[in-house]
């Protein structure tokens, strides 16, 4: 894994690429089925807002979709570069304009996180800014395992779908019912409950931790625990250098604490020895019951360099924009597909597929193959694509579970996995 683009994809030919991919690959039939929530009540889908980025920038929001047919028949016209999915409104967002300001409101929508990568900088050597690599990606699987804990265990939601944005972070939608109703104020509690790592740039120390430590972040440091030594020892070396040391050390509260640190430093030779050391003095501290405030350094430490950095905004609004999944990351060509929280540590975000090579797979095999069932096979399930659309298709099952008895069984039609 490496901070690289498939050497196959090149984005200038994207414009050509699009298409085809929207033409033969996009999965309307189950994309359809899970926007439509069963169709009760009938105006879900309908009322839906989808912008869409177009070529050179050109950017239209409040466009809206009488049914599957014509959101297919209007993105394969459009062929945008990124779609976003935003709120269920009170009108259908097309006929925005023809509805007084102050009437057209976002009434529900997903509850939804973005991680992005770029918010780690500070605390990752290996990239910065877009890039990732097998060094650093190791904080997104850490990310989803806490998010999607707290989400399940501390409120109790089943159906939360995760998805790789095809660059540099995750996304996260969570579908159950109780959560697409979430006021703003419900959506920004949640939020700031998930929120550990605060404070900007400015602000050296993010993570304090209380007495006694709530049960939910106690949970995260188990997390994190599982992962620590080989993602900030091993991958980061994170304590390698003089200047890592310093930036360990500026999150001691005590100074007394921090200058024997500092001296126990010359002891060490390496950054498994050095945080050896540094939990060693916690434990004595802990002990001795001195420098109170540095009781949870050690934890502490952990949370800061690798506990999620959510953007809270895109979590707080109903009316936020976020991208979709399937779409393809013009930089990358990968598509943003689904990720398996039950197989998050086999999650490589460099195999995942770019457009040219699932146009190539497709190519490359039979026009006419079919399914067991003996139906014609869909052309996504010719390609490595295929994988990731039952991952969709396992999530779309539990949501369809609580569905049933709402809803008239669905049609053929809208079966189309």
């Amino acid at each position: 894994m490496g901070d690289k683009t498939d050497s196959s994809y090149d984005p200038a030919s994207l414009p050509d690429l699009l298409p085809m991919y929207y033409k033969k690959l996009f999965p309307y039939g189950p994309y359809f089925r899970w926007l439509n929530y069963g169709g009760a009540p009938k105006s879900y889908f309908t009322n839906r807002e989808f912008s869409f980025t177009l070529k050179d920038d050109v950017y239209i929001r409040y466009q809206s979709f009488a049914d599957k047919q014509e959101m297919e028949k209007e993105i394969q016209k459009r062929c945008p570069y990124k779609i976003d999915i935003g709120a269920i409104f009170s009108h259908r967002p097309k006929d925005h304009k023809t509805v007084k300001a102050a009437a057209f409101q976002a009434q529900e929508k997903e509850l939804v996180f973005d991680i992005d990568m770029t918010d780690y900088d500070d605390v990752r050597s290996c990239c910065s800014g877009a890039g990732i690599c097998g060094r650093c990606w190791p904080l997104m699987q850490i990310a989803i395992k806490i998010i999607d804990r707290a989400l399940r265990d501390d409120f109790g939601f089943k159906h939360i779908l995760w998805v790789y944005s095809g660059r540099r972070g995750v996304h996260c939608w969570v579908c159950d019912e109780v959560a697409r109703k979430l006021s703003a104020q419900g959506r920004t509690a949640i939020a700031e409950y998930l929120s550990v790592v605060k404070g900007g740039e400015q602000q050296t120390r993010k993570v304090s931790l209380d007495e006694p430590v709530h049960p939910s972040i106690r949970q995260s440091i188990d997390v994190v625990r599982q992962s620590f030594h080989d993602y900030a020892i091993k991958k980061q070396d994170f304590l390698g250098d003089e200047e890592k040391q310093k930036k360990v050390l500026a999150l001691v509260p005590d100074e007394v604490l921090r200058s024997t640190l500092e001296e126990d430093f010359n002891k060490g030779s390496n950054s498994s020895n050095w945080w050896a050391i540094i939990e060693k003095r916690e434990k004595d501290c802990v002990s001795k019951g001195s420098f109170k405030a540095s009781h949870h350094i050690v934890e502490e430490i952990m949370l800061q360099y690798c506990y999620p950095r959510l953007d809270v905004n895109v979590s707080k609004g109903v009316n936020h924009l976020l991208k979709s999944p399937f779409c393809i990351h013009p930089k990358t060509g990968r598509v943003c597909v689904p990720i398996d929280v039950e197989q998050v540590d086999d999650f490589d975000p460099m195999a995942v597929p770019t457009i040219s090579q699932i146009l190539d797979e497709l190519n490359q095999t039979s026009t006419t193959s079919t399914d067991d069932s003996g139906k014609k096979m869909k052309d996504y399930k010719k390609t490595s694509m295929g994988e990731y659309l039952r991952i969709f298709e396992k999530f779309l099952k539990g949501l369809e579970s609580t569905w049933s008895g709402k809803i008239l069984k669905q049609s053929d039609e809208n079966r189309e996995f």
